[in-house]
């Protein structure tokens, strides 16, 4: 199994530093496009110790910090979350970002109350198709549009480049993470070990066409799944 990067610097556009660690099993852990549940971890001792390993990396760059792990931020250990509340204080970090799947969308004041500095929760949207979120990728989520997600989320995760995907679907998408949402982060899909494949030719049309997001502030593609530097193949 090929080593995966936990740590990472983002230099160029929100410039940040960005961890990769490991949580329990995600609370739905049926999305057919995710191969990163087995990132998770069951024992919790091991866990804990596994990300202090990593959070030791944190030197309070830019004094921003991105938590990810193959799930939601409810999904990591108490003391892993003590331990990250310890580095925003002792690195001087002003902003978090964690992710969130959508049925925490009620506890996120949780979160901010426990660590008492800004956050932005991202969320896995993928797509604003309800078909095509929910009977094909199995995303497990449903609402009634984007305004409804915005309540909540001022970030989301969408996805492009998959085969059954059209571009009226991404056009939508695009248009919907442009007119309600304040961030964004757009992942190109790559090919992994689930059944979900990519659409070479949807990506070409996509970047022709939506390229120009690269050079918008708030908005950031994935071209290739690693592009923020952590990651990789399980």
């Amino acid at each position: 199994m090929e080593e995966m990067i936990r740590y990472s610097v983002i230099e160029n556009k929100n410039p940040r530093e960005i961890v990769l660690l490991k949580g329990h099993r995600c609370t739905w852990g049926r999305c057919a496009f995710c191969d990163y549940i087995d990132d998770n971890e069951d024992n919790e001792e091991e866990m804990i110790k596994f990300n202090k390993e990593v959070l030791g990396n944190v030197t309070g760059f830019k004094g921003v910090l991105e938590v990810i792990n193959s799930g939601s931020v409810f999904e990591l250990p108490k003391e892993t979350l003590s331990e990250i509340r310890d580095i925003v204080h002792s690195k001087g970090i002003k902003l978090l970002f964690f992710e969130s799947y959508w049925s925490y969308r009620h506890r996120l004041d949780e979160i901010r109350e426990f660590f008492g500095v800004p956050i932005v929760f991202k969320n896995g949207v993928e797509t604003f198709d309800d078909y095509f979120r929910n009977n094909v990728l199995k995303k497990g989520t449903v609402f009634s549009g984007p305004e409804e997600v915005a309540k909540y989320f001022e970030s989301i995760c969408l996805m492009v480049g998959i085969k059954g995907q059209t571009k009226e679907m991404i056009d939508y998408d695009m248009d919907c993470l442009k007119k309600y949402f304040k961030r964004g982060c757009i992942n190109v899909f790559v090919d992994n070990s689930t059944d979900i494949k990519s659409d070479p030719e949807l990506i070409n049309w996509f970047r022709e066409k939506y390229g120009y997001l690269d050079k918008e502030p708030n908005i950031e593609v994935l071209w290739n799944i690693t592009d923020f530097g952590v990651g990789g193949t399980l």
